[in-house]
This record gives structure tokens, C-alpha cells and sequence, in this order.
């Protein structure tokens, strides 16, 4: 009878595993549809993108409607370009972003996009009398004479009139009409012999003799294509503002296409990687739970494809570094269940109480990166934006894959009881370290349990403090190594084959006249930073003087000192906002003296990396200020994990347990899930760095000392700092009530009052 118990459980196990396997297969294969439909950014695909400053033609305040009606104008210029799913971006209440994916011709974009046709009726003295907000549409028309001409439809009869009426009255009468009249450049006076001509931006000059209230023609020395260029001009961009480019990215196709592949080998290797790990960490539990990484890469891919995003590096970067941080949902549960499973329980109650008391630090730790996600997101530029926007929906999905799915797979297997004398098969637990209850065994094994990791505190303390001292010093003898996003020019990167020196290139920008900054030689590429903001002909002129002369993919990034100042101050705000919102959420969840020893551990964890790349002179970008935020988020998960369990302890310590050996012991019971989950993470960061694109080396390389940083600061310097504060409060509670005590004793009635 039992021999056909266990064929049975054996029989249920294959063919579950059969079914799972075969799940696995199909969804592998769901991946290549889904891959081949996504929208790419212009980084993995080539392109441009470029950021304008909008202000409106007659001086007045900016306002939303009038932001908005630019950002119609702007998709209708694009839609006759031809471009596919081109991101348009409305950032503040005065700027957008294009990002046209894909465009071999930029410069032709460029014009189309920043000629927005501002139509404008003004005196001979150049004096604003209507903007192009009074007209309904344009249309090809004729003059009296049958020559081609611009009929305009006005919208605004009763306006248009009472302007033209107080015209007719004055001895001047002319009204000139204007397409993209610039302040400076522009006079009737020294435009009138060339307006109405081809090479002038003066359209048309009419006598007006009395008020009109119907509609216009612009006439002149127009042809029939001509006059179907200005209504098309006209009809995209009347508009009451223009448009002024503060910075711009160029990417050449190939180089977008090298990128993509370098990122997409080192994210299947760094998932690989990861599946390896867990299968020879938990067994059976480490298969079940790479299928559920399958899954949620999966999911991200299609949940990303499904909202219509564009998939950029940062974007990539932050779905491998989120697999890592998925992992971690799991090491938290395995790790709970394997503490049951050495408490002597059996496998079906160790999976139960290990999956119950593991929910409440894996939704703590979630919360508090999705709180940083959205906080990247709302004050993040272009690329924080993307990689806040992939980091969002693998926080969420991580919860139903990771946490539900993972759990519902397991509980399958569990239920057969094919695995309760499997345990070392089914998640890597030696049945010698499992106490036999029923003779009154007591855990037999704890990790790490002789290793006093507090302490060590003042060694890694002493560290730190050395690193960040020397961080200092550098930083007042040469300060940062600022990349162009935060010093404001322009950055060219050049990729080819030939070998160039830096002699080489300061010649090159010699003969471009450009200022040299500085310039950064490596296998490959040459990053040359350049104070100059290049303007668009001139961006024409260095990527066509490097290509010719050393057959090479040329990036061009320009930033604006009005964009620099923006960043800064958004990068500020978000890691003063990131550290705000988790001392708020811990002061919630735990208390007050959790919730500074965790912002300090943090604030710690920044200083590091900060100090890391003065000391290394490693460049600082928007990336790595993403970076900053994305450990933020993750270094509180190891601190919280690590609480969780000190406050779960104090619950059922017991008498004879000092808070000293609480706190470590709860650092003993939490560091095996601290490592493991550290080495997923790692593990595809380093890949990227191996492997993938330079475009997000500093991205990876702070993550990189921030991941190692935040891993020691969780267990040697959170808990230390927790123990320092519950110490001192307790002093101050006990000296308090001593001196109540003593109160009371002065004051007993007979004796001393």
C-alpha cells in the first residue's frame, strides 16, 4: 500500500513538472512576438532627440492651453515626417521633448520641428497688432489676377475687425504679415524691398482701408508649391509661441543597434547567471523559482509592450537590475521556510508559516522601492523617467509572480508529500539538521550562529569613515567629474576601428574651434566634452567631419545651462524626497529609532558611492544620480528585512536575552538571505559592466559600490546605530524613573511632608 502511495506522490510530481516544463517552453517562445513589436528609444535604435524651451510670441506668461496647442503642432510636423511611435513629452509648463526613434535624416527633422510658422500682423513699426490665434486654417487660393496666393480663414471675425478698423483710421494703413518674425533680426523697414519674396520672412504688406470681418488673402511672388508649403506650415504651426532648442541627443542607427545587442547578451547571461545560482542554492525551490523569473521577465516585457512603451537602456538596465531585486522575494521566503523546517516542523507547516511570516519585510521592502520609482519618475528627465517607468511595473509584477505565483507553484508540489523526507532534493536542507520533535530535540542548526557580527562594527565604521574623508578632500581639491548633463555643453562620443590619440583630437577641435574640456580615450570610444553648446548646423559639421575622417558612429548630447540648473535641482529635490519618504513609511510601519538608524545606514550608503567616484574620477550623470535613488530603495530592503526579524524577536525573547544578543541574532538569522540576495543582484550589474553598453557604465558602477556599500551598512552599521539609540532611550527612561521614584519617596505623608 505505501509502495503505491509513493508511486502515486512520484506520479503527481512528474507530471506536474512535465506541465511546468512545458509552460516554461511556451512562454520562452511568447517572448520573440513580443520582443520584435516593441517600440526601441533612440539609443537602441538611432536617432535624435531634442528639448525646447516654449514661450510665447507676444511676451505674455506661458500657460498650459498654449503649451499644449505647441504639443499638437509639434505631432502634426512629426506624423509628416513619417517617424513610428515618436515620444512627445510635455516637462513642466514650459518645455517638451521629442524623441524621434529611427530618423536617418536629422537635420531635415530639425528644421521641420523647430520652423513652428508663427503667423503674425504687425504695423510697419514691427508693432505686435494680432497673433495667429485670430485665424481658423489656411488654404491655397488666388489673387484677383489668377496668380497662386494663401487664403486665411479667420476664426476671430469681431478681433480681426477691431484692429483692422483702428488701422484703416491711422495715416499708416499698412498691416505686414509676418511668418516666424524674430525681434532683432526682423524690421518692416529693413525687410520691405524683399517682403512678399521667397528669401523673406515678411509674407505680405497690405494697405488697409477699412475694418475687415471676413476672410484674407496673402499674396505675392508665390508659386502653386510654394504657396502649398506656407498653408502647410501654417496650418501645423499658427500658433501664438515659439520654440527654442536647449539641448540635444544624437544617435547614429548603428551604433543604437551594437548597443542593443551588447545589453541583450549581458542581461541573458546575468539571468543565467541568476537561474544557476538559485537552482544550486535551493534545489527544487530554486527551479520553481526560475520559472517564475521566466515568467515575470516575461510579464514586464508585456505589460511594457501593452502601455505602448518605449523600451530604452535605462530601461533594460532597470529590468535586469529589478530580476535581482525579484530574487529577493523568494530568498526571503526560502529563508523563512528552511528557519521552520530547522525548528523541527514539517515540510507542509514550514511552508506555511515560513510563506506567512515573510509577507510583511517583502511588502515593506517593495513599498519603499516603489516609492523611490515614483519619485524618479515625477522629478527624473528623459532616461530616469524610462528606467523609473520599467522599475515600477517589476515592483509590481515582481508581487504577483515572485510572491503569489511562486507560493501557489510551491504549495502544488508541497501538497503531494512526495518531497517531506526530500528536503536536502527539494530546498537544500540536510536531514542530520533537522531536530526530531518527538524526542524532544531542540534546533540543531543555526547559521552563523558562533560569528558575533556587531563586533566588527567599529572596523567597517572606521572604513567608511576613512572613504568618505578621502571623498571629501578630493572633492575640494578637484571636485566632481561632471558629465555634460550637470556643467551644461556638449558631449560627442566617437566609435571606430582606427586608433586616435588625444593629440589627434585636439587638433579635430581645433580645426572645429571648439573649447576642449576634456577627453576620454578607451578601446573602442573617445567621449570628448566640450563647453561649446553646439547649435544645429554646427552638430551637422562635427558629425560629418568625424565620420569622414575616422569612419565613425558619432553620438552628439548638447545641454543648456538653463537644463543644467533644472537637473541639479530635480536631482536634489528627488534624494531629499527618496530619504524623506522611507523615514516617514519606517516611523509607520516600526517606530521612530528604526526609522533613523535606517535614513542614517542610507545617507551612508550615498556619502560611499559619492566618495568612490571622486576617488576612481568616474563621471557623474543623470544615470547615476538614478542610480543613487534605485539604492535608496534597495539598501532599505536589507535594513528592513534585518528589523523585521529584531522586532519579531523582541516579541518572544527571552528573559536572559539582552538586546545586544537580539540584534544579533537576528543579524545571524537574516545574513544567508543578505548574501544571496546582494549576489543575484550583482551578478547582472556586473554582466552590464562586463558586457554591455558604456552607455550605462557609471549607471552600473554606482550601483556596483552602492550594492556592496548598502550590504554592510544594513548589517554592521543600521543595527548598530538601532542598538545605540534603544540604549540611550532606555537610560533616559530609566534615569526618569528613578528621579520619579525619588519624587514619590520625598513626599510620603508622616515622614517627610
Amino acid at each position: 500500500m505505501k509502495k503505491n502511495n509513493k508511486k502515486e506522490k512520484k506520479r503527481k510530481v512528474i507530471s506536474a513538472t512535465i506541465i511546468l516544463f512545458l509552460f516554461v517552453v511556451g512562454i520562452s517562445f511568447s517572448f520573440i512576438p513580443i520582443f520584435k513589436n516593441l517600440n526601441f528609444g533612440l539609443d537602441l535604435q538611432g536617432g535624435f532627440e531634442v528639448l525646447y524651451q516654449v514661450e510665447s510670441i507676444d511676451g505674455s506668461k506661458m500657460t498650459k492651453e498654449k503649451l499644449t496647442a505647441t504639443y499638437k503642432t509639434l505631432s502634426k510636423r512629426i506624423d509628416s515626417l513619417g517617424v513610428s511611435e515618436p515620444e512627445i513629452i510635455l516637462e513642466g509648463v514650459d518645455k517638451i521633448r521629442v524623441k524621434l526613434a529611427g530618423v536617418t535624416d536629422k537635420e531635415t527633422a530639425r528644421k521641420q520641428l523647430s520652423t513652428v510658422a508663427t503667423l503674425s500682423f504687425r504695423d510697419t513699426s514691427d508693432k505686435l497688432l494680432m497673433t495667429s490665434d485670430v485665424l481658423k486654417r489656411a488654404k491655397v487660393g488666388a489673387d484677383a489676377g489668377g496668380n497662386p496666393a494663401v487664403s486665411l480663414e479667420v476664426r476671430d471675425k469681431d478681433k480681426f475687425y477691431d484692429v483692422t478698423n483702428r488701422l484703416s483710421k491711422k495715416q499708416d494703413k499698412l498691416m505686414v504679415i509676418w511668418l516666424d518674425f524674430v525681434d532683432g533680426t526682423n524690421s518692416y523697414q529693413k525687410d520691405s524691398a524683399t517682403c512678399g519674396s521667397e528669401s523673406s520672412n515678411c509674407l505680405s504688406a497690405a494697405t488697409v482701408s477699412e475694418g475687415l470681418a471676413s476672410d484674407v488673402i496673402i499674396q505675392g511672388n508665390f508659386t502653386e508649391e510654394e504657396v502649398e508649403n506656407l498653408v502647410d506650415l501654417i496650418n501645423s504651426g499658427s500658433l501664438p509661441s515659439k520654440v527654442t532648442e536647449l539641448s540635444s541627443k544624437t544617435v547614429g542607427a548603428s551604433f543604437g543597434d551594437e548597443t542593443l545587442s551588447k545589453t541583450l547578451i549581458a542581461g541573458i547571461i546575468g539571468i543565467s547567471l541568476i537561474i544557476i545560482l538559485l537552482l544550486f542554492v535551493y534545489h527544487f525551490a530554486g527551479f520553481i523559482s526560475s520559472v517564475a523569473i521566466i515568467l515575470y521577465t516575461f510579464l514586464v516585457f508585456f505589460i511594457f509592450w501593452l502601455i505602448g512603451g518605449v523600451l530604452t537602456l535605462p530601461g533594460i538596465a532597470a529590468l535586469v537590475l529589478g530580476i535581482g531585486m525579484a530574487v529577493d522575494a523568494n530568498v526571503i521566503t526560502f529563508s523563512r521556510i528552511k528557519d521552520e523546517l530547522y525548528s523541527g516542523k514539517s515540510l507542509k507547516h514550514a511552508f506555511k508559516e515560513g510563506s506567512k511570516t515573510s509577507l510583511h519585510a517583502i511588502m515593506d521592502s517593495n513599498i519603499t522601492t516603489l516609492l523611490v520609482a515614483f519619485i524618479m519618475f515625477y522629478f527624473g528627465e528623459s532616461s530616469v523617467k524610462g528606467f523609473a517607468t520599467v522599475l515600477i511595473i517589476t515592483v509590481l509584477v515582481t508581487m504577483f509572480t515572485m510572491v503569489f505565483l511562486t507560493r501557489v507553484l510551491l504549495n502544488i508540489f508541497v501538497k503531494t508529500g512526495f518531497f517531506e523526507d526530500k528536503l536536502n532534493f527539494f530546498i537544500k536542507v540536510k536531514p542530520e539538521h533537522v531536530p526530531n520533535v518527538s524526542k524532544n530535540e531542540r534546533v540543531k542548526y543555526i547559521p552563523f550562529k558562533n560569528v558575533n557580527f556587531l563586533k566588527h562594527t567599529k572596523l567597517f565604521a572606521g572604513l567608511s569613515i576613512l572613504i568618505i574623508i578621502v571623498g571629501f578632500v578630493l572633492f575640494f581639491v578637484r571636485g566632481f567629474n561632471l558629465s555634460v548633463d550637470y556643467k551644461s555643453g556638449s558631449d560627442i562620443t566617437i566609435s571606430t576601428k582606427k586608433e586616435i590619440t588625444k593629440n589627434d583630437i585636439k587638433d579635430d577641435l581645433k580645426e572645429l574651434k571648439l573649447s576642449n574640456d576634456e577627453i576620454t580615450i578607451s578601446e573602442k570610444e573617445v567621449d570628448i566634452n566640450v563647453k561649446n553648446i553646439l547649435k544645429e548646423n554646427k552638430i551637422a559639421e562635427v558629425e560629418n567631419y568625424f565620420e569622414e575622417k575616422y569612419d565613425a558612429k558619432v553620438n552628439i548630447s548638447v545641454v543648456s545651462n538653463v537644463v543644467k540648473q533644472e537637473l541639479v535641482k530635480n536631482a536634489c529635490l528627488a534624494v531629499f524626497l527618496a530619504i524623506l519618504g522611507i523615514i516617514l513609511y519606517i516611523s509607520f510601519r516600526f517606530k521612530f529609532s528604526y526609522a533613523i538608524s535606517s535614513v542614517i545606514a542610507l545617507v551612508h550608503d550615498v556619502l560611499i558611492i559619492f566618495a568612490l567616484f571622486l576617488i576612481f574620477d568616474l563621471e557623474i550623470s543623470t544615470m547615476f544620480i538614478a542610480a543613487v535613488l534605485a539604492i535608496i530603495g534597495y539598501s532599505i530592503n536589507d535594513t528592513i528585512v534585518c528589523f523585521d526579524r529584531i522586532r519579531e524577536n523582541l516579541q518572544k525573547k527571552e528573559k536572559k536575552e539582552s538586546l545586544e544578543e537580539i540584534c544579533n541574532k537576528s543579524i545571524q538569522e537574516t545574513f544567508v538571505r543578505t548574501i544571496y540576495t546582494t549576489i543575484t543582484t550583482l551578478l547582472p550589474i556586473l554582466t552590464l559592466i562586463a558586457f554591455g553598453s558604456s552607455g550605462i557604465l557609471t549607471f552600473n558602477l554606482a550601483m556596483l559600490f552602492g550594492l556592496i556599500s548598502g550590504t554592510y551598512s544594513s548589517i554592521f552599521i543600521a543595527t548598530s546605530l538601532f542598538l545605540l539609540l534603544e540604549k540611550k532611550n532606555k537610560n533616559i527612561s530609566n534615569s526618569n524613573t528613578k528621579k520619579q521614584e525619588e519624587v514619590e519617596e520625598k513626599m510620603i505623608k508622616g515622614v517627610n511632608c
